[in-house]
């Protein structure tokens, strides 16, 4: 019997002893998986920034990272290394998400990443107070955080055909260098009200988008020169967009327009206007050129169609206007015989 719980405990003690053994085998085998994973990261790092750093180039004197047409989902943490970069250049990378990591990037002046498929804008992207342009057209980003009315010194926003934009938060009007917006191809169905109040504002382009009426209060933009608005459902113009005395340019290409409103006859400042593809309630036709020359240069649906349009309308008008005058006059004019023959058979 003593022999018996002899054996049995040195077979414990040994299954102990292996067991440990096995265990500590087992861990530094793990560390070792570890340290190679490890290893592994470290030497893709230096790899990728490596590969980043034959991306950098000076021009103009300004770092700029440039890739065109490389596959870049995602950008890793060791761009981290190169936080002196003033411009971001990324096309047709694929780059799925801007990096959290974004926000200390404190000298970046130019933030390009058009025509990958970015879904959204990070909240860190406030962070860059000294950004200057953002350009993000061509992705597939649906709301704008608020946050980017923190990039005080933002003069160029650019978020054409991410298709499925549909309003901007009002805080964006805080930013009073903004003066070029590239908001076409998307969901809008009204111009936002951020827009509205923004004092230095100069450029707009909303064409392709859904809107159906200009706001009266457009004329607020009293800074912008030049308006995109094709492609949308506009049916009519607010009688303010005469008060616009330094717009310049004025495309409403493939609307449904009725009408060309007077008061843009007072619009003195504008050289270049579209109507083309609108179902305009009046046919006109321009006087006939005197040379090829001016004939080249005339636009059918251009400035000098939009004032001989305004004359036929104000004349047709005019004389609608006297034939009912003079109808009324008849009209009363018959009231005075009627009178007059009434009181005669009494």
């Amino acid at each position: 019997m003593n022999e018996t719980s002899v054996c049995v405990g040195t077979f414990t003690a040994v299954k102990t002893l292996w067991e440990v053994r096995i265990h500590k085998i087992n861990e530094e085998l793990q560390k070792e998986k570890e340290f190679r994973q490890r290893l592994l990261l470290v030497w893709e790092e230096r790899a990728a920034l490596a590969k980043l750093k034959e991306k950098v180039i000076n021009e103009d004197g300004r770092a700029i990272l440039r890739i065109e047409e490389e596959e870049w989902k995602t950008l890793p943490s060791c761009l981290l290394k190169l936080a002196h970069l003033q411009e971001w250049q990324l096309h047709r990378t694929s780059l799925q998400k801007i990096p959290h990591f974004i926000g200390r990037f404190h000298s970046l002046l130019v933030l390009d990443l058009s025509r990958n498929s970015i879904e959204s804008v990070p909240k860190e992207i406030g962070q860059l107070t000294s950004l200057q342009e953002l350009l993000l057209s061509y992705n597939r980003i649906k709301s704008v955080p608020k946050e980017i009315s923190n990039c005080v010194n933002l003069e160029r926003l650019e978020l054409a055909v991410n298709r499925s934009i549909c309003d901007l938060p009002p805080q964006l009007s805080d930013l009073k260098k903004l003066s070029h917006i590239d908001l076409c191809m998307n969901q809008f169905t009204s111009i936002p009200s951020a827009l509205l109040n923004m004092p230095n504002l100069e450029w707009l382009d909303m064409g392709g988008n859904k809107l159906q009426e200009l706001p009266d209060a457009i004329e607020r933009m009293e800074n912008l020169h030049t308006l995109w608005l094709q492609r949308n459902e506009i049916t009519s113009l607010p009688e303010t967009i005469g008060n616009m005395k330094n717009l310049n340019t004025l495309v409403l290409s493939n609307n449904k327009l009725r009408n060309i409103p007077a008061c843009m006859k007072d619009m003195t400042s504008l050289r270049f206007v579209n109507f083309r593809d609108n179902p305009l309630e009046l046919e006109v036709t321009l006087p006939p050129c005197e040379n090829e020359e001016e004939e080249e240069q005339q636009e059918m649906f251009g400035i000098e169609f939009m004032h001989v349009y305004i004359q036929e309308s104000l004349r047709k008008t005019g004389m609608a206007f006297l034939l009912t005058l003079i109808s009324l006059e008849y009209t009363q004019a018959d009231g005075y015989l009627g009178l007059l023959k009434h009181f005669k058979r009494k």
